[in-house]
């Protein structure tokens, strides 16, 4: 144990090093940035999202406290210990066989309040999708969910059955093998099933974007245009893979909506994340992350009263694995102010990247005010909501930021 609580924390310091090391703080010295609300957005656009959020917040916020509900009843008492003894099979299936029962019973749970969120959704505009559609999304996001899942619970708990004194070397080492690599497969296997992706033609767009990622020194291979907008009116773009396999991805709603100066300002944006590695850089602190996980988990699982409580005799046992996935579910909100105020200073600098590589301020207020109008962005968000779910600072803030970065440069 003491072994297992030393890599703990050297896992721990080890998230925190890369932080310091990669993440931006400040993102911009002598910044004193003032978001004007009105002087960019008019009343009706600010009470339009307002009212789009007032109608899809209650559902949506629902349906995550009943899905941490739900997996909580499965994973805190022995219902989900009984429902794993009842699957038949070899321990793997047993163990394959509690993921998908408690992803599939969480996906029951909320279908209601997913439905009338997408019901608000269709009527602001925002989706397009069909309901065989959307129905098809949900079942390939599910799948997607069971089988990455199964593939670090099958692998821990056969670790904890083979080495019951030092699995938690073995799984720290092997979740982390597989953050790693689920980076690199990501792109090229789990984004393919949700969007059809087809080269942007020949024309001045696809020469110019790729000459904005050779003047930025970001080697790309393609520029894709993804069906997005079979799905959704939200306006996106981002930078993909790495090395031999990174593309710029467009959604086909940001070509057919935006002009191409904001097309390439906001593809400048994905840009500053390849060329600062932002990517790798999330990707080696979810390793040491995930490392640091696993050893929690040992030190967690070694307290006999909570195995008892759930119905499992050891760790080693797939009646352990609701208990397994309630943690996992539990920890991502826990530390969900820690990662998004992370991840806000790396979009900021992202934004300040776009702003030097192509100095045309009034696009890129044009552009944020095109983004948060089209997607209904929350203009003004409360300090709570801020904090437990933004990643990107608001569009009102990114713009201000912007007006400093024009004035600190004169």
């Amino acid at each position: 144990m003491k072994l297992a609580a030393l890599a703990l924390v050297g896992c721990l310091v080890a998230v925190a090093v890369t932080i310091v090391l990669t993440v931006p703080f400040p993102v911009l010295p002598g910044a004193h940035p003032h978001v004007d609300l009105l002087r960019d957005f008019a009343p009706a656009e600010i009470a339009r999202e307002r009212a789009y959020h007032a109608a899809v917040r209650p559902p949506a916020y629902f349906s995550l406290l009943v899905g941490v509900l739900a997996v909580a009843l499965l994973g805190l008492t022995r219902l989900g210990s009984r429902l794993v003894a009842a699957v038949p099979g070899h321990w793997t299936v047993k163990a394959v066989g509690a993921v998908a029962l408690v992803f599939a019973l969480s996906q029951l749970a909320t279908l209601p309040l997913d439905i009338q969120a997408e019901r608000v959704q269709r009527r602001y505009g925002l989706s397009t999708s069909s309901w065989s559609g959307w129905t098809d999304d949900l079942l390939r996001g599910l799948g997607v969910r069971v089988v990455m899942t199964s593939l670090v619970v099958v692998a821990v708990v056969g670790l904890a059955r083979r080495f019951p004194a030092t699995w938690w070397a073995w799984g720290g080492m092997t979740a982390a093998v597989l953050v790693l690599l689920g980076s690199f497969v990501y792109p090229i296997v789990v984004e393919p099933a949700f969007n059809h992706f087809t080269s942007l033609p020949a024309g001045q767009l696809r020469t110019d974007l790729l000459q904005l990622a050779a003047k930025d020194s970001v080697p790309v291979k393609d520029v894709l245009v993804a069906d997005a907008s079979r799905r959704t009116t939200a306006l996106n773009a981002y930078v993909s893979g790495f090395g031999s396999t990174r593309r710029i991805v467009l959604y086909d709603t940001l070509i057919k909506t935006a002009p191409p100066a904001e097309v390439e300002l906001i593809v400048a944006h994905e840009l500053g994340h390849a060329k600062r590695q932002d990517v790798l850089h999330g990707t080696v602190i979810g390793a040491f992350g995930a490392g640091a996980g696993i050893c929690a988990l040992f030190l967690l699982l070694t307290w006999a009263p909570l195995l008892r409580r759930v119905g499992a005799p050891s760790p080693g046992d797939p009646r352990v694995v609701p208990l397994v996935l309630f943690l996992a579910v539990l920890t991502p909100l826990l530390i969900a102010p820690m990662t998004n105020l992370l991840s806000r200073h790396i979009e900021a600098r992202a934004d300040l990247h776009s702003l030097d590589l192509t100095g045309d301020l009034d696009t890129y207020v044009a552009s944020q005010r095109r983004l948060s109008t089209t997607n209904l962005s929350d203009l003004d968000p409360n300090p709570f909501v801020y904090n437990l779910f933004f990643t990107h600072p608001s569009g009102p803030q990114r713009i201000a930021l912007a007006r400093e970065w024009e004035r600190l440069r004169r």
